[in-house]
């Protein structure tokens, strides 16, 4: 009877165990005046030379329901406007499974701080609203292991 009750709460402990939620992933929490956004990505910070696919969940800011239908973009420079260097990437929001939610894939050319922003609407007759972030890129993944990138 003892190993039973032993068994038993080892059986119990295992189970909530294998019962816990993943691990809950980072959202970006933005709001225009209009409209709220859940901005994710597949990895975080993102690596230079690599694609990241942003995930971007769109609800009304007042009632908070799912906009279906809309048009937006992501986009992304790495310096003011006037600096030689300077590199922009975009890509439009394309809808996704899930009601109310967009993705967007972006591949950063450099390492370092980025200037992002999303616009977003919910049809073509709404006005584009827009949020602005900072972003820091990871230099790009070695091509080797002990590959020092020289």
């Amino acid at each position: 009877m003892r190993y039973f009750r032993w068994f038993v709460l080892t059986a119990v402990a295992l189970a909530a165990v294998a019962c816990r939620p993943e691990p809950q992933q980072f959202a970006l929490r933005l709001d225009t005046d209009s409209y709220s956004f859940r901005v994710t990505a597949d990895q975080l910070p993102p690596r230079a030379r690599e694609q990241t696919k942003y995930t971007i969940v769109v609800s009304d800011r007042e009632t908070k329901q799912p906009i279906e239908g809309g048009e937006g973009r992501m986009f992304a420079s790495n310096a003011g406007p006037d600096d030689p260097d300077r590199r922009t990437v975009w890509d439009g929001l394309a809808a996704a499974e899930q009601v109310g939610t967009y993705t967007a894939n972006m591949s950063f050319v450099t390492a370092g701080n980025w200037a992002m922003a999303l616009e977003f609407r919910r049809d073509s007759t709404s006005p584009l609203e827009r949020v602005d972030w900072r972003q820091d890129i990871r230099p790009e993944a070695p091509a080797f292991p002990g590959d020092t990138g020289t």
